[in-house]
């Protein structure tokens, strides 16, 4: 049996469709997560414990259970609760929602990271509580936490391929479907870890670069 690249070449536009979808969904579910993440971190450090207990509950679970099921709760057991859902939109939702409880952890680090010395200047000249998170602790843990935002962003696009399971027309379900109706499963699945290995490698470059963008220019404002 021979390499046939021919495979890939007749199936272009089904596999560049794949591609785009991979990575919208990527790009949703990241910025979602983070969002999810911050909102969560910045609940659990302004409020009291019974607040932040049912957070603290998704945080748990999210983080303990894997995320194949996560998706199978959120498409197959949605409408059970009500929630009827897309495959696209549960695959988003499940993304979000799993990036989220790390993210948020990872922005909790980064809220403790800040220097209490700080804190407490800023609460006698007093700035509340909030502006105190978004003046002072904010912008110096972004700093901080940047190279474990990049590394969970990274993850997150590794995950993408597991959205296939609920039918999501991503990268991984394109390949598999022509990897059945060619048998050419030697050269969809190549493709589909080289293109897996060189989208981490984009990212994992720009997330170096914005690191050392970020950090000449803490240096500029020191100085």
């Amino acid at each position: 049996m021979s390499f046939n690249l021919a495979i890939l070449t007749d199936n272009w536009r089904e596999l560049l469709d794949g591609m785009v979808l991979t990575v919208l969904i990527w790009v949703a579910g990241t910025v979602l997560g983070l969002a999810i993440g911050l909102m969560v971190a910045v609940v659990q450090l302004l409020t009291n414990r019974w607040i932040a207990a049912p957070l603290n509950v998704y945080v748990a679970v999210m983080r303990g259970t894997p995320f194949l099921i996560q998706l199978f709760i959120i498409y197959y057991g949605g409408p059970f609760f009500g929630l009827d859902l897309t495959p696209m939109v549960a695959g988003v939702a499940g993304l979000a929602l799993y990036g989220g409880a790390y993210f948020s952890e990872i922005f909790r680090a980064g809220f403790v990271s800040v220097p209490p010395g700080q804190i407490e200047a800023a609460r006698m000249m007093g700035i509340s509580r909030l502006a105190i998170v978004r003046h002072v602790q904010l912008p110096q843990m972004l700093v901080i936490i940047l190279p474990a935002l990049a590394n969970m962003t990274v993850l997150l696009s590794k995950e993408t391929a597991v959205l296939s399971v609920i039918t999501v027309n991503e990268l991984t379900s394109v390949v598999q479907s022509i990897g059945s109706t060619t048998f050419a499963f030697a050269e969809t699945l190549l493709f589909l870890a080289l293109v897996y290995w060189a989208f981490l490698e984009i990212v994992t470059a720009a997330a170096r670069r914005l690191e050392k963008r970020v950090g000449r220019f803490m240096l500029r404002t020191q100085n």
